[in-house]
């Protein structure tokens, strides 16, 4: 087999990679993709697999760095809030932010990974396809695909959760991994367009049908249909392994989710063709093997879904890789790819957990009264306190604070909250000279103490 020598090898064409090669070529850097699977461009985008995503501010700084936030922006739905569905199929609206204007962008996997294909190959990246890769030989830069042989001087990989660049460097001692998978799988449905490619529910909404231990999920399309993703226990009363037949599937339906049932005429079909896929979190360490090899993504930090950054800290990956090589232009590139997972790792650790939080969050707590009094609270303390106050989720999705803070930070307003809430009735009720006091006494010592203004993102 003829080895060929490149100098820079990204593995996976997935959105990180496709998106990194971006980067690295605007850098001259010689670039060649590798991705296991065919060229997704050439085939059907219909798989029943892809879980919508939502690109926030992390996202979108990455692709603003090399011109891409407008191109992107406009193959989105922006959505700017939670619309939880009750069991009587009553509605309330949850706004993202304090005074509504804050959004995230709702957007097809497929579509935006198709699209950074293409703006990978225009900027000059070499994309190879039906190429798996079988080993990676840290001190030579080899990597053997399977149609191919090749040497690298610099190996980026961005091959996925079940990464095999992972996978081979633990093999070899490199590094170590674990995969904590959850006890939840999902299961991707539709809502299809209504009428001359309307909307059949509310577009500017992430739907939410929160029941405790499971839950139904919308997100709007750009040609009017809604992508639906049930998440359910893999096992037990209530559970994938229950719904194996037509009329098991459909009594459960009825039972949880009777509102959602005349939009989706096709439920019963989807449901029994569309496969399950699995929810995990992958933790690695480290996130570089010397000068060599760098993972970026789900490689690094696979998260579950049900805080929208997988793509986004994938993305800020790019992003944060790229400063960093502005500011050690003359280090030695194992200094900068120590400093890379020196930088990222505690964030993505922070978002894992948040990532996790989340889920209990979503299928539980956005039903739950004193949950929601909080976060009217919440919605005061924003709006009277903007200095001092953003939310949690606010930080994580409309700002640049480094994730690890922003999970520091939620701990601190999570108290404040206690405590103010402690005895109210309703949120007219909260005390705001105590809630001054408190963010005086708690959250400014945290701010300042790491460099943060609030009011830039207010």
């Amino acid at each position: 087999m003829h080895l060929e020598r490149h100098e820079a090898v990204i593995v996976g064409a997935g959105l990180v990679g496709s998106l990194l090669a971006i980067f690295l070529r605007r850098r001259g850097l010689a670039v060649h993709v590798f991705e296991k699977r065919p060229d997704m461009r050439k085939m059907s985008l219909d798989g029943g697999r892809s879980i919508n995503l939502i690109v926030t501010s992390r996202g979108l700084a990455a692709l603003e760095r090399v011109g891409l936030r407008e191109a992107v922006l406009d193959i989105t739905v922006p959505v700017f809030g939670r619309m939880i569905h009750d069991l009587q199929g009553e509605l309330t609206y949850q706004s993202y932010s304090k005074d509504d204007t804050d959004c995230n962008y709702s957007v097809s996997r497929a579509q935006l990974n198709c699209a950074l294909m293409d703006y990978a190959e225009q900027a000059g990246a070499v994309l190879h396809f039906d190429q798996e890769l079988r080993s990676v030989d840290v001190e030579t830069g080899r990597l053997v695909f399977s149609g191919a042989e090749v040497e690298a001087e610099q190996i980026f990989a961005t091959d996925g959760a079940g990464s095999a660049v992972r996978r081979s460097l633990v093999e070899q001692g490199h590094l170590t991994d674990r995969v904590d998978f959850l006890s939840h799988s999902y299961k991707e449905l539709l809502i299809p367009a209504g009428p001359s490619g309307s909307y059949l529910i509310e577009k500017r909404a992430l739907h939410i049908w929160p029941r405790g231990e499971h839950m139904l999920m919308a997100l709007p399309n750009l040609d009017g249909s809604m992508t639906v993703t049930l998440y359910l226990a893999n096992a037990g009363e209530r559970s994938f392994e229950q719904l194996q037949d037509p009329a098991s599937i459909m009594a459960y339906f009825q039972s949880y989710y009777a509102d959602a049932i005349p939009l989706m005429p096709h439920l019963l079909e989807e449901f029994q063709a569309h496969p399950v896929g699995l929810l995990g979190t992958v933790y690695c360490e480290p996130w570089h093997v010397g000068d060599r090899v760098l993972l970026l993504g789900d490689a690094a930090h696979g998260v579950v879904p049900f805080f929208g950054q997988g793509m986004n800290c994938g993305f800020e990956d790019c992003l944060v890789l790229d400063d960093l090589m502005n500011a050690m232009q003359d280090a030695p590139r194992s200094a900068l790819f120590e400093a890379y997972t020196k930088e990222r790792k505690p964030n993505g650790d922070a978002i894992a957990a948040m990532a996790l939080e989340n889920f209990v969050e979503m299928r539980d707590s956005v039903g739950d009264a004193q949950f929601l009094l909080q976060k009217e609270v919440e919605g005061i303390l924003g709006r009277r306190f903007p200095t001092l106050y953003l939310s949690r989720y606010s930080m994580v999705t409309h700002s640049l604070i480094p994730y690890r803070r922003a999970f520091e930070a939620g701990l601190i307003q999570q108290a404040i909250l206690r405590e103010l809430c402690e005895h109210l009735d309703s949120a007219e009720q909260v005390d705001l000279g105590l809630a001054e006091s408190l963010l005086e006494q708690k959250m400014r010592p945290f701010l300042e103490a790491h460099q943060i203004e609030l009011s830039s993102f207010s």
